[in-house]
């Protein structure tokens, strides 16, 4: 692909790349940092969900959605604000795109900072808790600590719901809480991981099913501070349309994320 400076055009968008809607939680996080930046919010909504594919599914149905989006909208950086889609393609789609990229990860490193009695909890998709990615992030930073894995992809289907004004059933999260809580050590849990974008966006709801004495911590201030790390000094261009929402597959119910969508700022949506 032949390289492009999107950097120099104030007009360029940072593009936000998810399965669904969960990478709005790490766009409000950028939006309270970079409030004149152009956004085109990518949701692949004909492949989710992401985490019941097979590492191989999702490498190339990421690497090659972004590379026909880039060649086509020339953004100045892209965010995989997937855990799913980090965890397995960054490193390829790093190797192919001549464009910054910022990726998605648990929030391991902090949460072990966080913790009090040594027993973190961590909630993702299928796909991630099963990632080499998450041993290597567990041994470097909470080798001391105890880290209880649980997939819980209802929550994936749930924020998607929420968002959509439809109702939820409340025994998803207590499902996912007794999940963890009945592991071993379960009962000592202070700090839970969000290592889904999905997540972030049930942390009200989660509380709850928690109870009293639980933190949750995420990835979206990290990500976001990268991205102004990465775009600092570069001038913004942001229309007066507002942002841009694209979507990979035109579903009648998506037209319900109208009053979410335009929470953060977009007030257009595309099919890709």
């Amino acid at each position: 692909m032949t390289a492009y400076d999107a950097s120099a055009n104030p007009a360029a968008p940072l593009l936000l790349f998810d399965s669904g809607v969960g990478g709005l939680s790490v766009l409000g996080k950028v939006r309270e940092l970079l409030p004149d930046a152009p956004v085109m919010y990518v949701s692949d909504n004909a492949g989710l969900p992401y985490g019941t594919k097979t590492e191989a599914q999702i490498a190339a149905r990421v690497s090659g959605l972004l590379g026909r989006l880039t060649e086509r909208y020339r953004p100045r950086l892209v965010c995989i604000a997937c855990n799913t889609a980090s965890t397995i393609a960054l490193a390829s789609v790093r190797e192919v795109l001549e464009v910054p990229i910022v990726g998605t990860v648990p929030a391991i490193k902090p949460a072990a900072a966080m913790t009090q009695t040594g027993v973190i909890g961590l909630l993702g998709t299928e796909a991630t808790i099963r990632q080499g990615y998450v041993d290597r992030l567990e041994a470097e930073f909470a080798a001391d600590k105890r880290l209880l894995r649980h997939a819980a992809p209802e929550l994936v289907a749930a924020a998607e719901a929420k968002l959509r004004g439809a109702p939820i059933d409340p025994a998803v999260f207590t499902r996912a809480a007794a999940a963890l809580r009945a592991m071993p050590d379960g009962d000592r849990i202070d700090t839970v991981v969000l290592a889904c974008t999905h997540f972030p966006l049930l942390e009200e709801e989660l509380a709850a099913a928690f109870g009293p004495g639980v933190r949750f911590i995420d990835g979206s201030d990290g990500i976001a501070r990268q991205i102004a790390f990465l775009t600092q000094g570069q001038a913004w261009a942001r229309g007066a349309a507002g942002d841009i929402a694209l979507f990979t597959r035109d579903e009648p119910g998506d037209k319900a994320l109208g009053p979410a969508l335009h929470r953060y700022g977009i007030d257009r949506r595309l099919v890709f």
